[in-house]
């Protein structure tokens, strides 16, 4: 005879020492972080705004097998609501799955993934003007936060087609892409009639907070606050050099700490855009005028790059830092993000793999390589050009000398 079915609710609702089940929360244990930050930073917290950001982590109590090597970020500063949407399109169709436009596969292991709107950030930053931070936003295609940016609306009309309804598809990427080339939407319905842009945020910047851009040059209020045309270049630094600033390379002080660096002239930024990442002025090579076109930047590899005195960047560390020190818990989470399983290529068959078939765990007595038979290891060189503008590589082959000194 068929028992009657008790639900596990009921049975904790009658008995009462068992009631606090339902209120349990699940984080306990908030985990500070250790951050390895450089000894200049300390030195420019006054001007660039850093007060010692810690990185907080949550641990979870393991009340199911997911959330017992759970680790997350506190992010209780981001904004909990919907983005922007005249600053964002839908992802569909491209390159989902890790798809070319011919349908085959030019990136393992995409696919899937909970849907997703892009963000149409602003890399160019050209809009001179105090910029008002709305609201800090967690962005899915990014490993960093992004920052809602709003000031009053221009009264030029230069952009009134930006809010024309498009198709769908490939067109409509394109069209939103011309539409929106500055990262910058204008729409009438705002409240306050202002216009928004997302930019990446630094670290430590939250709403409320001013941004200014200097990439056309220095107003005329900056200038006659410090005595007109005759300032001195340390004194405009001042003024300019702040956190979320964005300015020419040649304006920002020797030993500032910057992200989002650009290469060249008049173009938006492409280096350091990523979480917790940072690049140092190092030089600025004033000596003569051939050589003070390019600024000698450090990258967090070791690498030190000539970038052009004209390009952009950022003042700051990118936002969202302590992303590397997650752990999703369970293979779902890495599913939803449209990251698709591993396989060996010992498991596979010899004509998946170099590695594939045989008996057993063998990889038939070969070299390591690629699936596309390229050598992984032994110091095996893939570059065939030299860069020019990197005046000292990064330093490689440093977890092998390690090893050879502590033998």
């Amino acid at each position: 005879m068929l028992q009657p079915r008790i639900y596990f609710r009921q049975a904790i609702r009658q008995c009462r020492n068992l009631q606090y089940l339902e209120r349990r929360p699940y984080a306990t244990e908030v985990t500070p972080a250790a951050t390895t930050a450089p000894d200049y930073m300390a030195s420019l917290e006054g001007k660039t705004g850093h007060h010692g950001d810690e990185v907080r982590l949550l641990r979870y109590k393991p009340r199911t097998p997911g959330l017992r090597h759970l680790i997350r970020v506190d992010n209780d500063h981001l904004y909990m609501g919907r983005p922007h949407l005249p600053l964002t399109f839908p992802r569909k169709g491209n390159h989902i799955g890790g798809r070319n436009h011919t349908g085959r596969i030019t990136c393992r292991h995409r696919g899937g993934g909970h849907k997703r709107r892009i963000r149409i950030v602003d890399f160019h930053r050209m809009e001179a003007g105090k910029h008002r931070v709305e609201r800090i936003e967690y962005d899915p295609g990014r490993s960093a936060h992004i920052a809602l940016l709003s000031r009053p609306k221009q009264r030029d009309g230069k952009h009134d087609k930006s809010q024309q309804s498009v198709g769908h598809g490939v067109t409509q990427l394109s069209q939103i892409h011309s539409a929106h080339s500055d990262g910058i939407a204008r729409v009438k319905e705002l409240p306050g009639d202002r216009d928004y842009s997302y930019i990446i945020a630094p670290q430590g910047m939250r709403a409320g907070e001013l941004v200014e851009s200097f990439r056309k040059g220095v107003s005329e209020e900056i200038l006659s606050e410090l005595g007109g045309d005759t300032a001195d270049a340390g004194m405009i630094a001042s003024k300019t050099a702040w956190r979320g600033n964005c300015l020419p390379l040649h304006m920002i002080p020797t030993g500032t700490i910057i992200y989002n660096i650009g290469l060249y002239r008049n173009k938006g930024a492409q280096l350091c855009r990523a979480g917790g990442t940072f690049g140092v002025v190092v030089n600025k090579n004033e000596e003569t005028e051939k050589t003070a076109r390019f600024v000698n930047v450090k990258l967090q590899s070791g690498e030190v790059r000539r970038i052009s005195r004209d390009a952009c960047a950022t003042i700051g560390v990118s936002s969202n830092k302590g992303h590397n020190r997650t752990q999703l818990g369970k293979a779902g989470r890495s599913r939803r993000l449209g990251i698709r399983p591993t396989v060996r290529g010992v498991a596979m068959n010899s004509v998946d793999h170099p590695h594939g078939g045989g008996r057993g765990k063998s990889k038939g007595n070969v070299h390591p390589r690629s699936i596309w038979g390229q050598l992984t290891k032994g110091g095996f060189k893939t570059r065939k050009h030299k860069n020019v503008f990197v005046v000292s590589a990064r330093p490689r082959t440093q977890g092998r000398k390690n090893k050879k000194a502590v033998n």
